[in-house]
């Protein structure tokens, strides 16, 4: 099948609205794993709620449409009980924007990859897809996240003062 003949926006929906629910069995380990932590540790979670609770929705949004590890955010969304819907919407929203830009691009460099190497030679695509994937997932193993992190909030303390 040729990439042209793909909707790009239904395979966003299907995939993006999967891709969120299964992001979801973190949430439930979370939920339920929730029993064998302590009540210092309880509490310490339901500061974070509130912390949470401002930007939480632009937090997960941004974690599913991103590289970030979301399955790590899940977890404690779980632990500290926060609203299964208003963390389902923005993990849905930014999960179908993620794989519609990847569905729209991988649509446009098939069409390129045919148009330069002709048909039939489609392992040739694949071989620079994972070649740049590779490449990719490279870089973003070697970013510190953490300082990144620091850097921002750092910065943003500074601002206040």
């Amino acid at each position: 099948m040729i990439a042209s003949e793909y909707d790009p926006i239904l395979l966003a929906v299907v995939a993006g609205t999967g891709a969120a629910l299964g992001e979801f069995t973190g949430y439930i380990l979370g939920f339920y794993g929730r029993k064998i932590l302590s009540e210092e540790r309880r509490r310490k979670m339901e500061s974070l709620v509130r912390l949470f609770g401002r930007y939480g929705p632009l937090a997960i949004f941004l974690f599913a449409l991103t590289p970030l590890p979301d399955d790590l955010l899940f977890i404690p969304l779980g632990i500290m009980r926060y609203r299964f819907f208003k963390a389902l919407i923005p993990a849905m929203l930014g999960k179908i924007l993620m794989i519609y830009i990847l569905a729209y691009f991988g649509r446009i460099g098939s069409n390129v990859i045919l148009v330069i190497f002709g048909e039939g030679n489609e392992w040739i695509g694949m071989i620079i897809t994972a070649f740049l994937l590779a490449i990719i997932l490279a870089l973003l193993l070697k970013i510190d996240w953490e300082k990144v992190l620091q850097k921002y909030v750092g910065r943003r303390g500074e601002n206040k003062t």
